[in-house]
């Protein structure tokens, strides 16, 4: 794929702001901007030197449109590998459209949504799972999703995937090699190593599909659901912890009748927390609503924190905890012991967590135990698979080594292996872009925003 053409957007948020950023690249790029650019010293861009940024008017015929900024990117040496000018100006929305319209004017076109960053890739700037990371990047609301795309941008990831990729290129070449000395039953590629390379390569594939489930609570954020009683002060907490009234409180039994979801940073990780309807028996049928969503946002949630008051510690309580932990013993409950300011704390069993909501105390030990059981350690130099597509590819890539090695052992002959590594190198190209269709690729930049 090669483009011809040159496309222009505005590059940060629409809307007012004290300077704006327009994106424009392609082969006339340069020569676009220099024809209505006016430099105080006569310079032209056509002729200034690339990674150079360069003040001046930019006119339509004789009007003013705007004082700016043009920063100069000569191919190769730019972010789309194309001719690229960006232009800083003043934030007004007026000023952000009436210099799109000029630049279309002039023999640009908007660009779609992530053409940047899909000109990028076809150029070869980078590959489509650094492409993809651009957009988490964008996206990323924690220091950990951060950290996760920034390491995928730069190529760690990739560079994992390209690894695994031509240890079974070599083999698979070494394999084909001796179909064409099928005669003389001669073997190229020593099958004891092949087999040590896949049991390799399949332990590295196992560790990132493995990481999908971490990956993919950074990305989206780790639910919690706050559930117990009535009245044991799940909403004080939930309003406690997000530092805002989010939840009403109230001494009624059964004020919270639905969900009460807000977000916070705990520790670089975002945590999305759900107040619930206290769980009990009731004849009210809104209650009772509310009830059944809170079981359902606890089979929803990876971490559960179960509350009670110091004035109920009792077995049942502690009961119900064991049962919800035989029910879903992938998920982390945390008991939590509320109203200590009031009764005194009142012993619990171990890893009850002691807090007052109202008056703040002990919240420091539930983040602390939140960020503990999260499972996620330092991420910037961690392989985290995050995206749904990778972690499709790596299942089906895994798959085919399977089946490679299940013909090793049954003494399967070069040319049938060798259908299965082509199919595998083939899956791990479509994670990097080596191999790509125009749906696939339509398909990921989409998501991207237009300006990108």
């Amino acid at each position: 794929m090669i483009y011809n053409d040159t496309i222009v957007a505005l590059s940060t948020p629409a809307g007012m702001g004290a300077i704006a950023v327009l994106r424009i690249s392609g082969s006339r790029a340069i020569e676009i901007v220099d024809s209505v650019f006016h430099s105080p010293v006569g310079k032209s861009l056509k002729t200034v030197a690339t990674h150079t940024a360069h003040f001046g008017l930019i006119r339509d015929a004789d009007d003013v449109i705007d004082e700016v900024v043009a920063t100069v990117f000569r191919a190769p040496r730019s972010y789309t590998g194309e001719d690229t000018v960006e232009i800083s100006c003043h934030g007004s929305v007026y000023v952000q459209n009436t210099l799109l319209q000029l630049f279309i004017r002039r023999g640009a076109r908007m660009a779609s949504a992530g053409e940047f960053t899909r000109r990028a890739f076809v150029s070869g700037r980078m590959d489509l799972s650094q492409a993809e990371a651009v957009a988490d990047l964008i996206e990323s609301e924690s220091s950990a999703s951060h950290a996760t795309a920034i390491y995928q941008m730069r190529g760690g990831y990739s560079q994992v995937i390209a690894s695994l990729r031509d240890k079974l290129v070599d083999f698979a070449s070494l394999l084909e090699l001796e179909l064409d000395f099928s005669d003389e039953d001669v073997e190229f590629a020593d099958r004891e190593r092949l087999r040590v390379l896949l049991e390799d390569i399949r332990e590295t594939i196992e560790e990132l599909t493995d990481s999908f489930a971490v990956g993919n609570v950074i990305k989206n954020g780790i639910p919690v659901a706050i559930v117990g009683s009535p009245n044991v002060g799940k909403s004080t907490l939930l309003n406690a912890l997000v530092g805002e009234e989010r939840a009403i409180v109230s001494h009624i039994p059964g004020t919270t009748r639905d969900t009460v979801e807000d977000e916070i940073n705990i520790g670089g990780i975002r945590f999305r927390f759900i107040d619930t309807a206290g769980l009990r028996t009731t004849d009210d049928e809104i209650e009772r609503i509310g009830i059944d969503r809170a079981r359902k946002k606890i089979e929803e949630a990876v971490i559960v924190i179960y509350m009670t008051d110091s004035a109920h510690v009792n077995m049942e309580w502690w009961d119900e905890i064991e049962h919800l932990r035989t029910l879903y013993p992938s998920k982390h409950i945390i008991p939590v012991e509320n109203k200590i300011d009031v009764t005194g704390q009142v012993k619990a069993p171990e890893g009850t967590i002691y807090i007052s909501a109202k008056e703040r105390q002990g919240l420091d030990t539930l983040r602390e135990r939140l960020l503990y059981v999260s499972g996620v350690n330092d991420l910037s130099s961690r392989m985290i698979v995050t995206n749904a597509r990778h972690y499709d590819a790596l299942l089906r890539a895994s798959v085919s080594i399977d089946r490679v090695v299940s013909g090793m052992q049954v003494g399967l002959t070069a040319d049938l292996l060798s259908v299965d590594i082509r199919e595998a190198i083939n899956i791990l190209a479509e994670i990097t872009g080596d191999v790509s269709s125009d749906d696939i690729l339509g398909a990921i930049f989409s998501r991207f925003c237009i300006g990108k």
